[in-house]
C-alpha cells in the first residue's frame, strides 16, 4: 500500500489521474517494523576471514555434478574464484566508513584528500557530504592498484563506476555464514559500534552524514555504557542498604564500565 500510495501521488503530480485521487489514502495500513541488523564480533571475525580468503586463495564454488557438462568441470580442489581487488576493497570501505553503497562505488580519486583523511562527495542521498576516512580506510585505498579509472572502485569502463557488488557480496556472505546480512547492514554495524562506544549520537550522525538528529536516534538504545553505570550505581546502593558490600561481591573496584561488563560476563560463564 505504501508503494501504491507513492505511485498515485506521483501520478497526481504528473496530471495522470484526477486531482487528489489516491485509492489507498483511507485504507488502514499494517504497522511497519524497521529492520536493524548488526554484526556481532564473531560475525565480523568470520567476515574478515572470508574477505582475506576471497583476495588470496579464492572462494570455493559449487557446481551441478549431474549436469550435461559435469565431465568438463574443474576438480573440486580447484573450484575457487579470487575476487576482484576492487570488490573486496569496496566491502571493506563500506565497513570502515559507514558510507552508503553508491557513495563508495561513485567515489572518484580526485575527491579524496589523503593528507587530511577526507573525501568530498559532491552528491549523495543528503546532498554534498564530507566523508571522514579512518586510517584503516585510507590504507585500503592506498593499497588499491591504480588502473586508469577515475573511480576508486573501478568499473568495466574507466569512465564509469562499478554498477553493484551483488555477486561478490553473495559469495563472501555465503563463505562467512551471513545469509541474512545485506550490504547496508554494514553501515548499521558501523553506527552501532560508535553508539556502543558512547561516542555520542551527534558524532555518529556526523560520520554517517545524517542531516536530522532523529535519523541517528534509532541507535540510541545501543549507547548502553552510561545506562550500565547508572544501573550499577543504583544496584550498589541497594545492596549496601540491604547490608551487603557491593565491592566485595562484584570485585568491580577500579574497573572501567567495559571491564566491569567483561568481568561479569566471564564470571557468569565460569559459573556455568
Amino acid at each position: 500500500m505504501a508503494v501504491l500510495s507513492s505511485f498515485y501521488s506521483w501520478c497526481d503530480r504528473q496530471g495522470l489521474v484526477p486531482e487528489g485521487y489516491n485509492p489507498v489514502t483511507r485504507l488502514e495500513r499494517y504497522r511497519e517494523q524497521g529492520r536493524e541488523r548488526y554484526l556481532t564480533s564473531a560475525e565480523l571475525n568470520r567476515l574478515g576471514d572470508a574477505l582475506r580468503e576471497a583476495e588470496t586463495t579464492g572462494l570455493s564454488w559449487q557446481a551441478n555434478e549431474s549436469g550435461p557438462r559435469a565431465k568438463h568441470l574443474a576438480k573440486v580442489e580447484n573450484r575457487r574464484t579470487v575476487l576482484d581487488p576492487g570488490a573486496v576493497a569496496a566491502i571493506r570501505l563500506l565497513i570502515l566508513t559507514g558510507a552508503r553503497l553508491r557513495e563508495i562505488l561513485h567515489l572518484r580519486w580526485n575527491e579524496v584528500d589523503f593528507e587530511r583523511g577526507l573525501a568530498f562527495l559532491p552528491d549523495s542521498k543528503t546532498g554534498r557530504k564530507t566523508l571522514v576516512l579512518s586510517r584503516a580506510a585510507i590504507r585500503v585505498m592506498e593499497e588499491l592498484p591504480r588502473v586508469g579509472s577515475t573511480f576508486v572502485i573501478a568499473g568495466s569502463n574507466d569512465e564509469k563506476p562499478r554498477a553493484d557488488l551483488n555477486k561478490p557480496w553473495k559469495a563472501v556472505r555465503r563463505r562467512a555464514g551471513l545469509a541474512d546480512v545485506r550490504l547496508h547492514d554494514l553501515r548499521h554495524t558501523f553506527a552501532s559500534i560508535g553508539a556502543g562506544a558512547s561516542l555520542g549520537l551527534p558524532i555518529v550522525g556526523k560520520l554517517l552524514g545524517h542531516t536530522q538528529p532523529q535519523t541517528t536516534a534509532r541507535y540510541a538504545h545501543l549507547d548502553a555504557s552510561p545506562l550500565r553505570q547508572a544501573a550499577d550505581l543504583i544496584a550498589d546502593r541497594l545492596e549496601g542498604a540491604m547490608g551487603q558490600d557491593p565491592t566485595k561481591s562484584t570485585h568491580y573496584c577500579g574497573l572501567s564500565p567495559c571491564e566491569q561488563f567483561q568481568h561479569s560476563r566471564n564470571t557468569r560463564r565460569d559459573h556455568r
